[in-house]
């Protein structure tokens, strides 16, 4: 057996490089520059800990979310960390791209890695960074010696061949995949033997040491699921990887305590990690933070559920909703829907509140994979875009052309005043229009108005289709632009009557071979030469915002 003098040895071998660091291997040290914060009680400490790998997804903004809005509503701190320690799989820009893309849907951070995209600058704000892992290196290290110190954790020089060859076998004899009992051969030699192997420059790995007896089980309460039951480790996981940086398991460990994270919020696939995590802060007899795991995005594919796919969900990708032009207020809005069971009877009860105002609970949050519906998006995307104003909603718009459709900016930017106008229409009244989900379907929907984008698009109405010119002469020659709405629509009573139209469709219909179609027809007629659609909103009002000489100019180019 080791002596503490025998493991004091071993950390010298190990570590010699934290002799002359600033904390000289003191863990006290690391105590003292990153106090306990001075916050209300009760608040919520929380972080997003991304790796760099560049692919931004629903499932980053759902988890930022939920971290940023239960830190802000108790006055706490909501933080970036970037866990970088994986170097084979980052990527250049990855940061940025996160950082803007979660700002642009209206979630921020209060402290960590911040961006600004004026400037193309990355900073940190906050008095517990780095809020990179690669750059915390030293604090990692001093407490991997301290595990080492205490006989919680050991070199281990085992190759990848022979753990291969464990894998192997444990597989053939269908035993749980590890390094653990038996096959952790380099847990237990003496500090001759490592100081042997060490001297020899084989590579190793920090492992930390499983001391739970085989079968017994722990306790863990889980912020959403309630009191959790499950075997303790028994697994000796690697805590510093060869290149000296740690793996996820450790390195969260020991920033979430000095960078004092109250509530762990993380995807449920991470569950079966916990009993290693509850292990390692057991070991460095620190508070365990409050850990929340929530559960999965999944979709309907066909008549069953299965998790959003990267490879096969466009929807996956936040870069999908920016494209297609959906407002952030909407996508906030739809994600409370499917995080908190009361937020939808609470919209009801409070229609013109803000989500600030909503109090997110981790008790209402789901358990079993949560149905992310598009179609729900979008109803959900209706009612937000009427909350809107036409000025802001204009705005909105003009900023996604000039992203992804250029010659719809070049066209709506010539007069913002006519757009708001247009995106006015309706949305007023006991029944306002609520069609309208996303810029796309918008910018589609509003092309007719403008010359570079019109087409007639619809067939003329059966009953109409021999008089279409007829009935277009009496419109022009009748058309008045300063007519009031009730004048307006009298004058398409009498050309309907004049032409051998019923004045009303309840008259066509008691007496169809009276007549040759009725004044819808013939309105209908009047829309597909304005609009070129059989269907849209308020004729009146789009010829007011037309005016007369494009009215008119439609009007006579139907005109054969």
């Amino acid at each position: 057996m080791n002596s503490p003098k025998d493991f004091l040895q071993l950390t010298e071998l190990l570590f010699p490089e934290l002799d002359g660091s600033k904390s000289g291997g003191d863990p006290t040290y690391f105590e003292s520059i990153f106090p306990e914060r001075s916050l209300p009680e009760n608040a919520f400490v929380t972080r997003l800990g991304p790796s760099p790998t560049g692919f931004i997804h629903l499932g980053n903004l759902y988890m930022t979310f939920i971290n940023e809005k239960l830190a802000k509503q108790t006055n706490g701190i909501c933080l970036l960390r970037i866990e970088d320690t994986d170097r084979k799989r980052e990527v250049e820009g990855a940061v940025e791209s996160l950082i803007s893309q979660l700002v642009y849907f209206g979630v921020n951070f209060a402290e960590g890695v911040m961006y600004d995209e004026k400037t193309n600058a990355i900073s940190e704000k906050g008095n517990y960074g780095p809020y990179y892992q690669s750059a915390r290196e030293e604090i990692y290290k001093t407490f991997v010696k301290q595990l080492v110190l205490t006989g919680k954790a050991y070199p281990c020089f085992l190759t990848e061949e022979e753990i291969s060859a464990i894998r192997e076998t444990q597989e053939q004899e269908k035993l749980t995949p590890g390094i653990y009992g038996k096959w952790a051969k380099y847990r237990d030699r003496t500090v001759a033997e490592y100081e042997t192997l060490l001297s020899e420059k084989k590579p190793y790995v920090i492992r930390f040491r499983a001391d739970a007896p085989d079968g017994s089980q722990m306790e863990a309460m889980d912020g959403i699921r309630g009191k959790l039951t499950m075997p303790k480790n028994e697994m000796d996981v690697v805590i510093l990887k060869s290149d000296g940086l740690p793996t996820y398991h450790f390195a969260h460990v020991v920033d979430d305590h000095f960078m004092r994270t109250t509530h762990v919020i993380r995807g449920e696939e991470w569950l079966s990690s916990l009993p290693i995590h509850v292990a390692l802060f057991e070991a460095l007899a620190w508070k365990l933070p409050i850990y929340c795991h929530t559960t999965v995005l999944m979709k309907m594919d066909g008549d069953k559920k299965r998790k959003l796919s990267k490879r096969k969900d466009p929807e996956l990708s936040l870069s999908y909703y920016r494209q297609e032009g959906y407002h952030p207020q909407a996508i906030l809005e739809y994600l409370l829907t499917i995080i908190n069971s009361n937020f939808e009877e609470w919209r009801m009860e409070n229609p013109d509140a803000t989500i600030d105002n909503f109090q997110m609970t981790s008790e209402k949050m789901g358990t079993s994979g949560i149905l992310f519906d598009l179609e729900k998006l979008q109803d959900v995307s209706k009612d937000v875009l009427l909350s809107i104003p036409a000025s802001d909603l204009a705005t909105f718009l003009l900023d996604w052309a000039r992203l992804f459709d250029e010659e719809a900016y070049k066209v709506f930017s010539a007069d913002k005043r006519k757009l708001e106008q247009i995106l006015d229409i309706g949305r007023t009244g006991d029944k306002p229009r609520k069609d309208l989900a996303y810029a796309k379907q918008i910018r589609d929907f509003i092309s007719y108005f403008y010359d570079e984008f019109f087409v007639i698009e619809d067939a003329w109405p059966e009953n109409a289709t021999n008089d279409v010119s007829l009935l277009l002469k009496d419109y022009l020659e009748s058309f008045n632009l300063a007519d009031d709405r009730d004048v307006w629509f009298d004058k398409i009573r009498e050309i309907s009557i004049k032409n051998g139209y019923a004045a009303k469709p309840k008259d066509f219909k008691k007496n169809p071979d009276a007549f040759k179609g009725h004044v819808g027809d013939v309105s209908s007629v009047i829309r597909i030469a304005l609009v070129g659609r059989a269907s849209s909103p308020d004729l009146y009002e789009i010829q007011q915002i037309l005016g007369e000489e494009i009215t008119k100019t439609r009007i006579e180019r139907s005109i054969t």
